[in-house]
């Protein structure tokens, strides 16, 4: 690997530690501030609010100014948005918060095209090794994240979490710093003559439905029990550092299989590994309808991070083959929106689903959404592979 992948699977890193903090302390901190207990997972919506629209804007503006001027104005958003956050909770306002929040979930859905920025700086043949090994960086987050969260936690005294967001502002100075020694490869020129298909054609195609269906459902999937877990653990009386150490492990195990998922997916193929990640996903919801100790809940985490890795890269590597160049923009724009829609659904639905149908109910509720995927993977298998036939 280059350099230049080297340094975005650190901004990626850097990205990925800011996330991980959020998911530790949102929850919580909303759990505080909120007005009722259905608003507490508000904050996180809105993240997710941004996050969501941001997607489509954060690739058509880098179409149009490249991935380091797109990069590095979703990072100075999220100084903004930290720097919000941080006065929110020094006056006590749930909605300033909400507003910090919202800009943060910005910089994340710029820093989702990280992975796709990596796809541009090599080979075909070495994109799902290249996407895997940018998806590394969330091993150092998984350390650094919730650990951050731990130890800022009351960093600056009178107000629990502000050292957090002063950490999470630093992160994002660090990645300006670094992006701006990133040399990006420069834009192909795409032909006045060659076909763009509309939008609603490509995503018609069973190969872009199949790789959207897995990301969306992997990541709505993970979300859900990933935001919801904080509080299960709170309401069986468990401590924040003990919460906090189960995120750690569930980052741990979003991440740590980045360094062999590439080669599976060229080994055993990019279906086949979707399938194993969704069957890992179900293995995550039996352990928490086992019981709910402190080893369950790890257990089950780390198992979901697993089984997001699996699916959530080989979907994004799958995707890939579904445009040409001069659909590039549009077709990434639709890829990220469509995910992260549904996951800001998921987002808002986490907290009202934990604290009226309960944990147990709410994985209960995920079977079938799995089931799905793996249906449609079956069903559209033939299709996929005679299309990859044609390109070939």
């Amino acid at each position: 690997m280059n350099l230049n992948i080297l340094a975005l699977t650190f901004c990626q890193a850097l990205l990925t530690t800011g996330t991980i903090l959020l998911v530790a302390v949102m929850a919580l901190i909303g759990q505080k501030m909120a007005p009722s207990s259905e608003l507490t997972t508000l904050p996180v919506a809105f993240q997710f609010i941004g996050l969501m629209l941001a997607t489509i804007p954060a690739s058509l503006i880098m179409d149009k100014v490249g991935r380091k001027r797109g990069f590095f104005l979703g990072n100075t958003i999220g100084i903004v948005g930290a720097l919000i956050c941080i006065q929110a909770l020094h006056i006590e306002s749930f909605q300033w918060f909400c507003l910090g929040a919202f800009l943060l979930g910005i910089t994340i859905g710029f820093g989702t095209l990280y992975r796709f920025a990596v796809v541009e700086m090599c080979d075909s043949n070495k994109r799902a090794r290249a996407i895997s090994f940018v998806m590394l960086g969330g091993v150092l987050a998984a350390i650094a994240g919730p650990n951050l969260a731990i130890y800022s936690q009351d960093l600056v005294k009178g107000t629990a979490f502000v050292g957090a967001f002063w950490g999470l502002a630093l992160l994002y100075v660090i990645a300006l710093y670094v992006l701006s020694r990133v040399t990006f490869p420069a834009k192909t020129i795409v032909h006045s003559h060659e076909k763009i298909r509309p939008i609603l054609q490509i995503i018609s195609q069973p190969i872009f439905l199949v790789s959207i269906s897995a990301a969306m459902i992997s990541y709505v999937v993970m979300n859900l029990l990933m935001t919801a877990t904080p509080l299960a653990m709170h309401h069986h009386g468990f401590s924040f550092s003990q919460s906090a150490w189960v995120i750690e492990l569930h980052a741990l195990g979003m991440f740590i299989p980045s360094f062999f998922t590439g080669r599976l997916i060229n080994r055993f193929g990019t279906l086949q590994m979707m399938s194993l990640g969704a069957l890992v996903i179900l293995s995550c919801i039996a352990i928490n309808l086992h019981g709910q100790s402190q080893f369950h809940f790890s257990l089950a985490l780390i198992i979901l991070g697993v089984g997001w890795n699996f699916m959530f890269i080989s979907a994004t590597h799958l995707v890939t083959s579904a445009y040409s160049e001069a659909e590039k923009p549009k077709a990434q724009a639709a890829n990220e929106f469509l995910i992260f829609s549904m996951v800001t659904v998921s987002a808002l639905a986490s907290g009202w689903l934990e604290s009226t149908i309960g944990w147990q109910m709410m994985n209960l509720s995920c079977i079938p959404i799995i089931l799905f995927a793996i249906g449609l993977i079956i069903y559209f298998h033939k299709k996929i592979a005679l299309s990859a036939v044609k390109q070939t």
